[in-house]
């Protein structure tokens, strides 16, 4: 089952809060309400990442408003698969991600997204990180 990390859980929270503020201090906008609450109790059982299936559908749906604005692709236009390799040098997806990128949901295109960032080793992250620019 795809997984959502609880760091895209935090930067979901970080754009509703930005463009719904709490209203006097008090009230939290629904989408924020929803993926707070989602937040908390990941953060009560010390999870790292909460199955898809498990987000109720406010918190989903905030969360897809959020993904939407997110680059899609992590692609840098230096594609190693094309020669062959396993793994791209360029973005750092293996060979069937990038085959299968189109068919991906946002939740597992996110899941790949993590890895890659966490790994750290493709030249998106590392000579060429201008290039990719906040993706």
């Amino acid at each position: 089952m795809p997984q959502i990390h609880i760091t895209d859980i935090e930067a979901a929270i970080n754009h509703w809060r930005a463009l719904a503020p709490a209203t006097g201090g008090v009230a939290l906008a629904p989408a924020l309400a929803a993926l707070a609450e989602v937040y908390g109790r990941m953060a009560f059982a010390r999870l790292e990442a909460i199955d898809e299936a498990q987000l109720p559908a406010p918190a989903m749906a905030a969360w897809l408003a959020w993904y939407q604005t997110q680059p899609d692709t992590p692609c840098i236009a230096i594609c190693s698969t094309s020669q062959g390799d396993d793994c791209c040098k360029g973005c750092g997806r293996s060979f069937a991600e990038v085959q299968h990128w189109l068919s991906m949901s946002p939740v597992q295109k996110r899941a790949v997204w993590h890895r890659i960032t966490r790994e750290g080793l493709a030249l998106r992250f590392t000579r060429y990180a201008e290039r990719a620019g906040a993706g």
